[in-house]
């Protein structure tokens, strides 16, 4: 620049004009603004828009008067925080699921004037701007049953129990001829090895523990059935009595039950000849109390202890399930009436919602039911499509009522109860064939269903609580 200056005859000394000339090169530069970045290799840019294709990546350092950043057909997944500090939302019209809720909070707390921006779904939000919808519409939390263990033996029946602050489960293994006894392990939180009985035809294997002392009834279609006692000094199983063949002869199911204060079990059997019984304990033994139904292959009992009167439910696959009422007086249970709207159902459970008490029914042909009690009666209040059903379980999950609805021709079904509409709602499938039972067992922090299958293993799932806006 100086030789410049000193070719059109600025009159000035070479040496001072060449100082000039370096003190003016010095001014320029430090007033010379820092260079605008270039449009980013996916972008096309014009005056105040940048319009990108095929990103990877959210694009950075866009040239300073770029306001509108428009976004089309990109492969990245993740946006990193403040990526589109400095550009407006307008224009956008916004799923308004859960995915937006921390954009309506944002909005709610933030000084920044933002644009309205309009939601195009659900279509109880459609054109209402996402600025003004109340947070308490966005109910983000959900619920999820997730397969956590794989037991690898089928099994027919599952029952966890309590003895000395330790958490067990007693599972029938037919096909191991063996009951197995799982001890939940709380350091790797798992379910472990821990005893088996040896029961050849097992059908239930039901734990008991009576004044501090654990017993395990064994149920088994042949060859008899027993009841067996822990023996904590020898650390093992050993048999305490046989249980009756003339009178127990084709167990199906076990219900154990206290009644002012002493310990009863009672035994569903399936065959033509047999009874239903009830078992008492008695110093140092179970001992036959009563025979309650006779010639009715009955399939499961359900015990509900409720405003103060004790019940006995039995189902059979011969005749509408009878309930039993229990006398004080007679200290027996006496016959109180039949549950005509089924006419037969392979098990019986109950739940209470409220104040309303439930009989859940499986049908191994035709619709499960779901009856309310009415104070003199059961109505029908819901069916459900359940065809070749052998098990369901009603269980409560923190504040979440859910139903396990097995079948022999399809995948379980998992339905969660609708308060509004007093009704259960189809919530998720699982993956389980034949299931014989279905058992709900806290372990800890752990929510576990258990279900056990004839067919195939026996699947663990934990319940867990998703938030659907994270």
């Amino acid at each position: 620049m100086a030789g410049v200056w000193a070719r059109r005859g600025s009159g000035l000394p070479l040496l001072a004009l060449s100082v000039f000339g370096f003190c003016l090169m010095l001014q320029v530069s430090a007033k010379r603004p820092p260079k605008t970045p270039p449009c980013p290799p996916s972008c096309s840019c014009t005056r105040d828009t940048a319009f990108c294709v095929d990103s990877k990546a959210v694009p950075r350092n866009l040239p300073a008067e770029v306001i509108s950043l428009l976004l089309n057909s990109n492969k990245f997944t993740l946006i990193g925080d403040n990526a589109f500090t400095g550009l407006d939302l307008r224009g956008n019209s916004l799923n308004c699921d859960c995915k937006v809720k921390w954009l309506v909070e944002w909005l709610a707390h933030t000084n920044t004037t933002v644009a309205p921006i309009y939601c195009a779904s659900p279509p109880r939000f459609q054109e209402h701007k996402v600025q003004d919808l109340p947070l308490r519409e966005f109910d983000c939390i959900t619920t999820d049953f997730v397969l956590y263990q794989t037991l690898s033996f089928p099994a027919v029946s599952a029952e966890p129990f309590l003895y000395s602050s330790d958490l067990y489960v007693a599972l029938a293994q037919p096909g191991a001829s063996a009951c197995t006894i799982l001890k939940w392990d709380y350091v790797e939180r798992q379910l472990r090895d821990y005893d088996r009985i040896p029961a050849p035809s097992a059908v239930h294997c039901k734990p008991m523990v009576v004044d501090s002392q654990l017993y395990v009834v064994v149920a088994q279609l042949f060859g008899g059935s027993y009841i067996y006692h822990w023996d904590p000094n020898t650390t093992r199983f050993t048999k305490l009595q046989d249980i009756d063949p003339q009178r127990v002869r084709k167990p199906n199911d076990l219900e154990a039950f206290r009644i002012d204060g002493d310990w009863y079990f009672a035994v569903a059997d399936s065959s033509k000849a047999g009874a239903t019984s009830l078992y008492r304990w008695h110093q140092n033994g179970f001992y036959s109390h009563q025979a309650l139904h006779a010639w009715h292959r009955d399939t499961d009992l359900e015990f509900v202890d409720g405003e103060g009167k004790p019940r006995l439910i039995v189902s059979s696959s011969s005749q509408a399930p009878v309930i039993y009422q229990w006398s004080r007086t007679q200290k027996q249970f006496v016959a109180q009436g039949e549950v005509t709207q089924v006419p037969d159902a392979q098990a019986v459970k109950h739940f209470r919602a409220g104040r309303d008490s439930y009989l859940c029914l499986s049908r191994y042909i035709g619709d499960s039911k779901i009856l309310r009690w009415e104070g003199s009666r059961f109505s029908e209040v819901q069916a459900l499509p359940s065809r070749g059903s052998l098990a369901l379980q009603p269980f409560l999950v923190g504040g979440h009522r859910y139903l396990a609805l097995g079948s022999d021709f399809s995948f379980t079904q998992i339905y969660q109860w609708d308060e509004g509409r007093q009704k259960f709602v189809r919530f998720q499938e699982l993956a389980v064939q034949a299931p014989r039972a279905f058992c709900y067992m806290p372990a800890g922090d752990a929510q576990l269903l258990l279900a056990p299958s004839f067919k195939g293993q026996t699947l663990v799932y934990r319940h867990v609580v998703v938030d659907l806006s994270a």
